[in-house]
């Protein structure tokens, strides 16, 4: 039995959430902008999100058999 198994359904809902985190670091970019006091952290965490984001579209197109 392999735990790591990526199904289509599985690299589906990789995709997103990869989706979800870009839209959540498109958010961060915003309220990094608006405020000043953001603007470190927003970047920060929104650049987290974007690579996380990238890494769970990479994953999910390559074995979980998305697009």
């Amino acid at each position: 039995m392999n735990l790591f198994a990526i199904t289509k359904h599985n690299g589906i809902r990789l995709a997103e959430v990869g989706f979800a985190l870009a839209a959540v670091a498109g958010g961060l970019l915003v309220l990094g902008a608006i405020t000043p006091f953001g603007r470190r952290g927003g970047m920060f965490f929104s650049g987290i999100a974007l690579a996380a984001a990238g890494v769970l579209l990479v994953v999910a197109v390559r074995w979980g058999g998305f697009g």
